[in-house]
């Protein structure tokens, strides 16, 4: 079945290579649609020019064959969905670049996208290029690994830090929240001893404290000393069961964070649990009433 532009519901889409990584995200964000009430579109991308791709495209005979392919998961994976519809997309040109413009023009709630996480053998363009498409695309992505076993989204680990933009991603987890019925543990973490970054850290979690009480949502509080916010979140949330940890694409900075990597990227390349990725917006403060 393929694209209706016509379309009113919610729009996730997945980004897809018919590898296991990919068709286990497909499954993952057709769990997530039923939630939302939201219909999956599948977006495969000719990437010939690149050797990133897993299926050169050479002749139209190859195309028709990924048609069919995309066809065989409509119809595979369409009675899954209890509304909306499956759909898919080919689009040509760099990976990243075609799934952002794809959400851009359908005005997408959410990607969602496979990884293989740094240890995983990223032989396909999903595994390469999951952090690329949380840097491009116009709104939140969902990164989730291979081997995730997922059922229900009961806690959703939100990491809060010294940085402007850390609240950003508290409107759309409480969204996602909502939907759920889950339980969002806001972690407090100091990356530094220094008692005004700590004041920071502790006023902007009463802050969040203050919005998710007035949403009506279910929370616990924790502080974590954290020399590396990366993995003191990945921590907690593995401690406490989570089934998701929220994170903004742009955060708090610290030595280490710059050895190893930006933030958002090291959580994309090693959390076992789905990564939900934010992108900062101007700076808008969370109204103290």
């Amino acid at each position: 079945m393929q694209f209706n532009t016509d379309r009113i519901m919610k729009q996730i889409i997945v980004a897809i290579d018919f590898s296991r990584c990919s068709i286990h995200a497909l499954e993952y964000a057709i769990n997530f649609a039923n939630t939302f009430k939201a219909s999956i579109l599948m977006v495969w991308v000719d990437n010939q020019s690149s050797d990133e791709t897993a299926m050169p495209i050479e002749v139209p005979e190859s195309r028709r064959v990924i048609a069919n392919n995309l066809e065989a998961l409509v119809e595979k994976y369409k009675d899954k969905l209890k509304q909306g519809e499956i759909t898919y997309k080919i689009r040509r040109g760099k990976v990243h670049q075609e799934i952002a413009n794809q959400a851009k023009y359908i005005d997408a709630e959410l990607v969602v996208a496979g990884t293989h996480g740094v240890s995983g053998f990223e032989e396909f363009w999903i595994g390469s290029n999951a952090y690329r498409i949380v840097t491009y695309a116009p709104c939140p992505v969902i990164t989730v690994r291979t081997n995730y076993e997922f059922d229900d989204i009961k806690k959703i680990v939100l990491p809060i830090d010294s940085s402007l933009e850390t609240r950003q991603k508290v409107p759309y987890t409480t969204k996602v929240a909502k939907y759920f019925g889950s339980e969002i543990h806001i972690v407090s973490l100091y990356s530094s001893t220094i008692k005004a970054v700590k004041y920071k850290v502790d006023n902007y979690s009463k802050q969040v404290q203050k919005y998710l009480d007035e949403e009506k949502v279910p929370y616990k509080v924790e502080t974590v000393e954290a020399e590396n916010i990366t993995n003191a979140s990945i921590e907690y949330a593995k401690a406490v069961d989570a089934d998701m940890i929220a994170i903004m694409t742009e955060q708090e900075t610290t030595t280490a964070n710059l050895f190893l990597g930006a933030y958002a990227q090291q959580m994309v390349n090693h959390s076992p649990i789905p990564v939900l990725s934010i992108h900062a917006k101007e700076y808008i403060r969370i109204q103290t009433r």
